[in-house]
């Protein structure tokens, strides 16, 4: 039997049949698959632009003891074709906390109207948002969690135009009051400041406790380059480095690739110049 899958509707059942959010989790309750399932993905409920996924969040909850088995969860698993990540309408998750309480993933894609609450969970072990934009506020719901068990945690940060309303600070503080005393793997990704984190992930009390540093997805050059190959020799904790999608030179990246370590650094870049300025982009934003 299969354990891991994901709940769609395309446009015709959107448009002709009725499917939304509001009939979703009553349409993966009537799947006989369903009970033998540990990984549920929800790929798009319809018009995700225009509805959100509070409904399916809210019957999950109504139904906790029929989600119990449920160990890995992602809501907004769709692709562009179906919806533009800053166009995903999320909900919120204050408490699916409780009701899911064998969850050990979590991931999320998408952040407007993305709600946390108070996140308190035993055994979650990974969690990630990936958006366009990540607001302020969700980034305090993590910085106040209680994850006693997290191993995991990766967030794109993104862009102000599309929700991220922070700075280097929100994340500096971030990492300075999270409690995450298990964490192996440290994501901060998808920033258009990306040197300006990399500096702050590096003064960061995680970096002696993580096996993974994930600064992918940014727009890093030879400057946050260098911090990293100044900083990263003193953490021989540290097992993989990845900066996929930057914008270092070739030179900086072979010197990355020397360190004593696994590197990516594919997905090179270039920055490009329009009208005397220098524009660099995070892959991941509208």
């Amino acid at each position: 039997m299969e354990k891991a899958k994901q709940y769609m509707y395309d446009y015709t059942q959107y448009e002709e049949e009725g499917k939304g959010p509001a009939t979703m989790v009553e349409d993966i309750l009537a799947d006989p698959a369903f009970p033998e399932l540990t990984e549920l993905s929800v790929g798009s409920w319809g018009n995700a632009w225009e509805e959100s996924c509070q409904p399916i969040l809210d019957q999950i909850v109504d139904h906790a003891a029929d989600f119990s088995h449920i160990e890995k969860l992602f809501i907004g698993d769709m692709d562009y074709e179906d919806c533009e990540v800053s166009w995903i309408l999320q909900g919120d998750y204050g408490k699916l906390w409780a009701a899911m309480p064998r969850l050990k993933e979590l991931t999320i894609k998408g952040s407007d109207g993305l709600v946390l609450g108070q996140v308190c969970h035993e055994g979650l072990e990974a969690l990630t948002i990936i958006c366009g934009g990540l607001p302020a506020s969700v980034i305090r719901s993590i910085q106040e969690a209680e994850l006693p068990n997290l191993k995991k945690l990766l967030l794109y940060i993104g862009i102000e135009d599309y929700g991220f309303d922070g700075d280097a600070g929100t994340v500096r503080e971030l990492l300075e009051k999270a409690d995450l005393p298990r964490l192996e793997y440290l994501g901060i990704a998808d920033s258009e400041i990306q040197d300006e984190l990399t500096q702050v992930v590096l003064e960061s009390k995680f970096m002696g406790q993580i096996s993974t540093l994930d600064l992918s997805c940014g727009t890093l050059t030879d400057k946050g380059g260098a911090l990293l190959l100044e900083k990263l020799p003193a953490y021989p904790n540290i097992k993989k480095l990845d900066l996929h999608h930057h914008y270092l030179s070739d030179g900086m990246a072979k010197k990355l690739e020397g360190l004593s370590m696994e590197v990516d650094v594919s997905d090179q870049n270039q920055p490009e110049t329009y009208r005397g300025e220098v524009w660099m982009n995070a892959m991941l934003t509208e």
